[in-house]
């Protein structure tokens, strides 16, 4: 890359015109006024709750092709009104960094090594065993079970703990218990 003629140089350009300030033409380049937004491709912008903590932070999640491009903070939410933290702002890598993990560890019972499994086949093992303990608890009198129970952490957001507590009020369990609260 040569180098520019003076008279092209933002500072020269910012002091010799009328925009002092340098918010206008004065900061444009022939780079800058190429640039475009990242969100421009979007084929659809789908709101969001910030996954991190407990505040609830709106997002605006923005898809092309089925694929999350960017994520931003959503102007519209009364509680972020546009603004996320430093975590929230990189919240993309959570579905696109290359460390996300796609399976799981587990060791059978009595088994000293451990075996990948794909996060489907976890998920139907969890299911299963959820469904074998309440049947096997239910108390029909009282139309719950006390063979399961929950205890949320910190790291569970507003919109996380409610569905759990949906979930297993749904399945009957009574031990609903969060950190927050012990």
């Amino acid at each position: 890359m040569g180098l520019r003629r003076p008279s092209r140089w933002p500072l020269l350009r910012q002091l010799r015109g009328e925009d002092r300030l340098g918010l206008g033409e004065a900061a444009r380049s022939d780079r800058s006024a190429a640039l475009r937004p990242r969100t421009e491709s979007a084929d659809r912008v789908v709101s969001s709750v910030c996954p991190y903590c407990a505040v609830g932070c709106g997002q605006r999640v923005f898809v092309r092709h089925g694929r999350v491009i960017q994520i931003e903070g959503n102007p519209a939410s009364p509680v972020s009104r546009g603004r996320l933290c430093p975590k929230g702002s990189a919240s993309k890598q959570l579905v696109t960094g290359p460390q996300r993990e796609l399976k799981v560890r587990y060791r059978r019972p009595y088994g000293t090594e451990w075996e990948e499994l794909d996060l489907t086949r976890a998920m139907e093992m969890i299911a299963d065993r959820v469904l074998e303990t309440r049947a096997e608890t239910w108390d029909g009198r009282l139309h719950r079970t006390l063979g399961i129970a929950s205890l949320g952490g910190a790291t569970l957001d507003n919109e996380e703990n409610y569905l759990i507590k949906k979930l297993f009020t749904g399945l009957g369990v009574v031990q609903v218990e969060n950190q927050a609260r012990i």
